[in-house]
């Protein structure tokens, strides 16, 4: 038997992900385009962008580095990631896989918190001290590098005084 890797669709991971996919939309008919209908790239098929959708997002890599033979273009996929987002589709897939899991394993939904806090913790400098980075002395600064390296003997002289 093969092995299957992570970022691979399953037939049964298809038949679930499959309704809810959006439909394509349909061309307006009264609007007159400079192509005619059928011109361009093919659609892809939804299975093979779900395939790659999930390929890029398992993996990490970028858009254009799947594999053209396997999955089609980079910037096609990507174009119909931005549709299917836009659709609410990810929403969507997200909250049946919930819902499936909730009659699976259950859950505790008063233990769900959430913690989304963004900012410096008032009292924790008290806590850690001073930055180790900077504590707050003053140091020697390393002389500038296009300075002179010798002192003169003399701090200071008008022009008109002899040395």
């Amino acid at each position: 038997m093969a092995k299957v890797q992570s970022w691979e669709v399953s037939d049964a991971f298809w038949q679930r992900v499959e309704p809810l996919i959006p439909p394509r939309p349909q061309r307006p008919k009264r609007v007159k385009f400079l192509r005619a209908p059928g011109g361009g790239r093919k659609p892809i098929a939804p299975r093979r962008v779900f395939a790659a959708i999930v390929y890029v997002l398992r993996t990490g890599c970028q858009w254009k580095a799947i594999s053209k033979a396997q999955y089609g273009s980079g910037s096609s996929i990507h174009k119909y990631f931005r549709e299917w987002l836009k659709a609410g589709f990810f929403e969507a897939l997200w909250k049946e896989g919930l819902a499936e899991y909730d009659e699976m394993e259950g859950i505790s939904w008063r233990w769900q918190s959430i913690d989304g806090s963004m900012v410096k913790a008032p009292l924790a400098q008290e806590a850690v001290g001073p930055n180790p980075t900077d504590r707050g002395k003053k140091r020697k600064q390393a002389p500038h590098s296009r300075g002179r390296a010798w002192r003169p003997a003399f701090d200071s002289r008008d022009r008109g005084e002899s040395p």
